[in-house]
């Protein structure tokens, strides 16, 4: 991951304004430590902090084309830039960077060459030859892109809000799957799938399409010319990726560099349940595994920090960035600077056990297509931010274009959880890899049931910041919440002590309102809460407030009443009440 920012349009021109921009640009440069660009143009500003994935000797950003006249700078990973070089012959390249087929694209095809990229990305391009410019974001939101406008009419884009807010009257997130142009002065959706629409596909389950395509999004993001490794929680995502990479590393460009054995990375507290499956599957897959250890209090003093980084006061996004954020920075103190990520599966099949209670496959089907359409603001906006805090690259298959369109094709009818055929979450997926001659994984790993990051590295984790929110703000501060909070108030004291801390760091209007609100049960859309009258009274984004579904759920204590029949204060993760658990099909 890059850091980009560009300032267009400016009143101010002279040399206190380049040196502002310089300043505001440094505020990135946890993203991209390995080198430092700017290039201007009359009022215009591009400039780049560079992390160096490919071709680090020569790709240093803004990039051109051949007479310079059109410049990029770009945050991301062009997959298929061989290819689209191919078909730019009258074109020469100057770099080896994956990123500079962006520069010709635009001059040979004009602003709808959007589609033809393959990869994650955020970019600004200026056509000096007119002074146009153009903006563009990856289509799921991979990675993030914030757009603002400053007093002097100026235009402003940056990979964070913390390069932009303060000089900014008023700044947005730039939506995914979106293009801005300077010519018509307005953003315009460029990613239009089918599954967009949330119509009703009807086409059959094919087991090894679905595999042949997930292969193929895992082998492409194996591009790498520096160390990576894969983010192993033990759970299905994850250990798929880490399958995947490890039976096809020996066949890619990177294992001549670095070796054909897999590096894996995993943290929780002592114990914890993600600990212990990401050992069996790193042995089982026989990688160099890396299991990493933090505490409670290791991650309440990070809280800080992780909220300035991440840019939110989700609850559940500041869960699962703190540990994320404290591995990302061991993983970089190991010389790795690029990870494969299991992020997306979820949203695609399903995989939340809230999904247990979808009362048809019309409602299950909405569901994912919203749970995909806001990903920038959750999973993706965590899994690229905690990691290039220590200027580390997070890559993600699950969410592929292309394998996208095939498992978003797939009639819902397959995904939905039917306890009486042994259904259970992301049946699909898991049954799409499960190979008798060639097993992919163990049995029991195939079918472990979700574990949402928070959750897996260690229960006591969300108990324990519950307990600490609790120390620091009082029922009379949750009593006047919505006057102190009008904006999305905060319901628990949890969100009230991080909400709190986001507004010192980021106090303007603007900022709060780029956070998503509304209510939750582990992790659903408000809308979702609807499919069972119990949930409304238990709402908390941990896996385990699925009620009736969490076969891991927090267990009786000796004194107690049985957990079932506790009853609900504060949004308290309790196991749940009414429906049988569900156990893996072996």
């Amino acid at each position: 991951m890059c850091g980009i920012l560009a300032v267009l349009g400016v009143a101010d021109v002279s040399l206190a304004k380049r040196a502002r921009i310089i300043e505001l640009s440094r505020r990135l440069r946890h993203r991209g430590p390995d080198w430092s660009g700017l290039h201007c143009h009359q009022d215009c500003y591009l400039a780049h902090q560079r992390l160096a994935i490919v071709d680090p000797t020569s790709g240093d950003q803004p990039l051109y084309n051949e007479d310079k006249s059109i410049v990029v700078t770009v945050n991301g990973e062009i997959y298929n830039h061989v290819e689209l070089k191919a078909k730019l012959t009258t074109h020469q390249f100057q770099t080896g960077s994956d990123c500079e087929v962006i520069a010709h694209l635009y001059e040979e095809y004009g602003e709808e060459f959007v589609d033809m990229l393959d990869g994650m990305f955020a970019f600004v391009l200026l056509d000096t030859r007119d002074k146009t410019f153009i903006a563009a974001r990856d289509a799921i939101g991979i990675c993030p892109l914030y757009m603002g406008w400053g007093l002097d009419g100026s235009v402003w884009f940056s990979s964070e809000m913390k390069a932009l807010s303060d000089d900014c009257e008023r700044f947005i997130t730039f939506p995914p799957g979106h293009l801005y142009s300077s010519k018509t002065g307005a953003l315009r959706r460029w990613y239009n799938p089918p599954w967009f629409s949330e119509s009703i596909p009807s086409t059959p389950y094919n087991a090894l399409l679905l595999r042949e395509m997930f292969e193929k999004s895992v082998i492409k993001r194996l591009m790498s010319d520096v160390p990576f490794g894969v983010l192993l929680s033990g759970g299905l995502d994850s250990s798929l990726v880490a399958s995947v990479a490890s039976r096809y590393l020996e066949e890619t460009k990177a294992a001549s560099q670095w070796g054909n054995k897999l590096h894996t990375f995993c943290i929780g507290l002592k114990g914890s349940p993600d600990l212990k499956a990401a050992k069996e599957v790193a042995d089982y897959l026989n990688t160099v595994h890396h299991e990493l250890h933090f505490t409670v209090q290791e991650g309440i003093d990070a809280l800080e920090e992780v909220i300035y980084h991440i840019e939110t006061y989700d609850v559940t996004t500041i869960r699962a960035s703190t540990p994320m954020f404290l591995m990302s920075r061991k993983i970089k103190s190991l010389g790795v600077k690029m990870v494969l990520s299991g992020e997306g599966s979820d949203e695609i099949f399903g995989g939340y056990l809230y999904f247990h209670k979808a009362p048809n496959k019309k409602e299950f089907h909405e569901e994912t297509c919203r749970k995909i359409k806001a990903l920038h603001l959750y999973d993706c906006l965590r899994a690229n931010k905690a990691t290039s805090a220590w200027g580390v690259e997070a890559r993600v298959p699950f969410l592929d274009k292309s394998f996208i369109n095939v498992a978003m094709d797939i009639d819902p009818e397959w995904k939905m959880i039917r306890r009486d055929l042994g259904r259970i979450e992301k049946w699909v997926i898991r049954n799409a890899f499960d190979d008798e001659k060639r097993p992919y994984l163990p049995k029991h790993i195939l079918y472990r049931q979700k574990e949402q990051f928070s959750d897996g590295v260690g229960y006591s984790w969300i108990d324990g910041l519950k307990d600490h929110a609790s120390q620091h703000v009082s029922d009379s501060m949750m009593m006047n919440a919505s006057f102190v909070f009008p904006e999305n108030t905060p319901t628990t004291k949890e969100g009230y002590y991080y909400r709190t801390i986001f507004e010192k760091l980021f106090p303007k209007p603007a900022a709060r309102s780029t956070v998503p609100g509304g209510p939750s049960v582990a992790c659903s859309t408000a809308k979702a809460v609807e499919w069972d009258a119990a949930w409304s009274k238990n709402l908390d984004p941990s896996g385990r407030a699925a009620l009736g579904v969490h076969d891991a759920a927090y267990e009786d204590t000796p004194g107690e009443a049985p957990a079932a029949i506790h009853p609900v204060t504060d949004n308290s993760l309790r196991p749940a009440i009414g429906e049988s658990l569900v156990k893996p099909v072996a």
